[in-house]
């Protein structure tokens, strides 16, 4: 394994002192990962260094043809102050599925997951301690080269961020309110639905703005062909409960492959609960709303973890689910994902790795 080569910063931040306004993805800590990549070379130079501004080319590949991936992932503390990250193998496990369809060169997920833990062990301090608050963790990789050209780029960076976090909604666990898009497509088969790089949510701006006009806080998206199967939300995968039975869309190659989605299922199957992943109509959705049979819609995802749905707006169609309020099954998998990650109950699943 590569050894990682440490410079310590000379001018350490303050660190915040009121955990309540932390907010999301705005404060950062006093060191960051990186390692190079050269053609020939491969992956190397892994080191951490100061957090601060990174010189690039204006002609670097990333910024004219945006081939770029990330992850997201946190680290939690517990009541007895150990530090433990959640199921990390699968990001980098599906950091490598985006590198593939970005055409980047692929990492060595056991060495990023040791790199990830020592540089979490390095930012010890700055994990918060109070409930509900993380170390979000962000890897990203992106094409370096000098060069105004269509082709794979030869050289790249990766870089680890951290940034203490708060909730990801202003409004915490309180029910968002979601938007049905049916004018701009975000992604098809075959493109890079599945993939989480920089250009997919850069497509899902227009739609977000127009949400945000109409008091909405996300946009759920439908298919890009026929626009009439539901796909996920813009920074969350979706699931429905619907006469009792828990339904979120399939993976189809457009839809992200979400970690949270994943654990959720495997909870929920471990509950005794029905669950399906299956294409789902949005037509399907208003007439269980009509028939009375839409108990809960929520989103799972890693900033968020569960996000109730509490209005579901299609057209002129608005739907009120579940009087505006969390849901038994929303409640049960935030309590169990959340007790697991903050060390508050037994992890059954094997899913924790501690920071050690």
């Amino acid at each position: 394994m590569m050894e990682i080569k440490i410079e310590k910063t000379a001018n350490p931040k303050a660190k915040p002192t009121d955990e309540s306004k932390l907010g999301f993805g705005h404060i950062f800590t006093d060191h960051m990962f990186v390692m190079n990549y050269d053609e020939g070379k491969g992956w190397n130079n892994p080191r951490i260094i100061p957090y601060g501004e990174f010189p690039i080319s204006p002609a670097a590949m990333c910024l004219h043809y945006g081939q770029e991936i990330f992850e997201g992932l946190k680290a939690y503390r517990t009541a007895d102050g150990t530090i433990q990250l959640f199921r990390p193998q699968e990001n980098y496990k599906r950091m490598n599925n985006s590198a593939k369809r970005m055409v980047i060169p692929e990492i060595d997920e056991e060495f990023m997951l040791h790199a990830t833990k020592e540089l979490v062990k390095m930012e010890a301090d700055w994990v918060p301690h109070s409930d509900g608050t993380s170390l979000y963790i962000r890897p990203f990789i992106f094409a370096t080269d000098p060069y105004v050209g269509v082709k794979p780029a030869d050289h790249y960076l990766l870089m680890i961020i951290l940034s203490p976090s708060g909730a990801y909604y202003s409004t915490g666990l309180n029910p968002v309110k979601i938007y049905v898009e049916n004018q701009y497509v975000r992604a098809v088969r075959g493109g890079t639905g599945f993939a989480k790089t920089a250009a997919n949510y850069a497509i899902s701006l227009a739609g977000q703005a127009e949400a945000h006009e109409q008091d909405y806080e996300q946009v759920l998206w439908l298919d890009g062909v026929e626009r009439k199967y539901v796909e996920e939300v813009g920074s969350m995968n979706i699931f429905f409960v619907i006469d009792g039975e828990v339904i979120t869309p399939e993976l189809t190659g457009s839809v992200l492959p979400g970690i949270t989605r994943m654990s959720a299922l495997e909870v929920c199957k471990s509950k005794g609960y029905k669950v399906s992943e299956r294409r789902i109509s949005i037509q399907e959705i208003a007439d269980a709303y009509d028939n009375g049979k839409l108990d809960e819609v929520f989103g799972t995802g890693t900033a968020a973890v569960i996000s109730p749905v509490g209005h579901l707006k299609w057209g002129d169609k608005v739907m009120t689910i579940n009087n505006n309020e969390i849901g038994p099954i929303s409640q049960m998998l935030y309590d169990t994902m959340t007790g697991i990650q903050w060390g508050k109950i037994p992890d059954e699943f094997g899913w924790i790795v501690k920071v050690d």
